[in-house]
């Protein structure tokens, strides 16, 4: 049962995640950069330090909790990460939702679930490790598959079909963008473990496990938010959009879908951390556990894809490689689960 409320708990935040890009239609006026850092200032900076609240124990402060770990490693860990967070979002303006997001995600279950794993000298090729590993080689399996029906979608579209899915369709600088992102946004699973000592501080001191995760994810996403920031102010420069943050008239407007994408975001670790504390006991399903949220986030975020009409067009057997690839990625999510009974 336990297993089964971790799941639906970490399925709940992905589907918060998967859904955080689409109010960026609902924003009027507004360049990329301009979007992008005031979302951010949502997503990775006012929630995170609401939700890390609740992870301080009676009588500590949270910058008291940060003492008791390395927590300038968990914020370096962040800023690296936040390379991954800022092409994470060209990835989108390139590729659209399902595809970016698809293959950006693979890249990064991969390297986030076994990084961690082999820090701590988890052996890979035996016993449980050789079920973590399995379950990971499916992920990128689904994952990979997903990715060849997005190239199939392209092949099949014509140039002016693609400009309407994706206003900025860019299929090899999306790639590119993509396979970096997953790389780097792998650091966040490692700024994570950094925190750990963190986290353990905030349990022994009384904290209930759903939430003692918590001040470690706003350590992470605040190294983001300097990465982030400092791009999206250069581009501010270079593109003179520096105007958009006077046009007062969608301020209102702008500022409300920003605070949702925040907040639709932030849930994917919210529900991250609280699903972990049931899975104390499974030790493989808790390592697993970043690729459960990634394949997770690519599920969805293909459902998106087709609502938002991004696989208009195709072909049968390009929906049907699709379909393909989302059952193989739960498909790793149960081989995994299966394995711990």
């Amino acid at each position: 049962m336990d297993v089964v409320l971790a799941l639906l708990i970490i399925a709940i935040g992905s589907f918060g995640q998967s859904s955080s890009y689409v109010p960026i239609n609902k924003v009027k006026d507004w360049s990329w950069e301009s979007f992008w850092l005031v979302q951010g200032v949502f997503a990775w900076l006012v929630f995170p330090y609401l939700g890390a609240l609740l992870g301080v124990p009676e009588g500590e402060s949270l910058t008291g909790l940060w003492q008791k770990g390395d927590a300038s490693l968990a914020v370096l860990y962040g800023v690296l990460w936040g390379i991954g967070g800022l092409t994470f979002g060209l990835s989108m303006r390139y590729l659209g939702v399902a595809l970016g997001q698809s293959i950006a995600l693979g890249t990064c279950s991969a390297f986030g679930t076994l990084l961690p794993a082999l820090l701590v000298g988890t052996d890979l090729f035996h016993g449980q490790g050789l079920w973590l590993l399995a379950g990971v080689a499916v992920t990128i399996v689904g994952i990979a598959t997903i990715g060849y029906a997005g190239s199939l979608r392209s092949k099949s579209m014509s140039e002016e079909e693609r400009r309407a899915a994706v206003k900025d369709f860019a299929l090899t600088k999306g790639l590119l963008v993509a396979l970096l992102c997953g790389v780097m946004s792998a650091c966040f699973a490692l700024g994570l473990e950094a925190g750990g000592s963190i986290k353990a501080a905030a349990i022994g001191q009384g904290v209930d496990p759903l939430f003692a995760g918590l001040p470690v994810i706003v350590l992470v996403t605040s190294g983001g938010f300097l990465t982030n920031a400092a791009y999206c102010l250069w581009q501010n420069a270079k593109n003179h959009t520096f105007g958009d943050y006077g046009k007062g008239s969608v301020w209102g407007n702008n500022l409300v879908f920003c605070a949702l994408a925040g907040v639709l975001w932030y849930s994917q670790f919210f529900g991250l951390e609280m699903g972990k504390s049931f899975l104390d006991g499974h030790a493989t399903l808790l390592a697993f556990s970043w690729s459960i949220l990634m394949a997770l986030n690519v599920t969805f975020s293909n459902v998106w894809g087709i609502l938002l009409k991004e696989w208009k067009g195709c072909g049968r057997r390009t929906v049907g490689v699709l379909l393909t690839g989302l059952v193989i990625l739960v498909g790793s999510i149960v081989l995994v689960a299966v394995a711990q009974q």
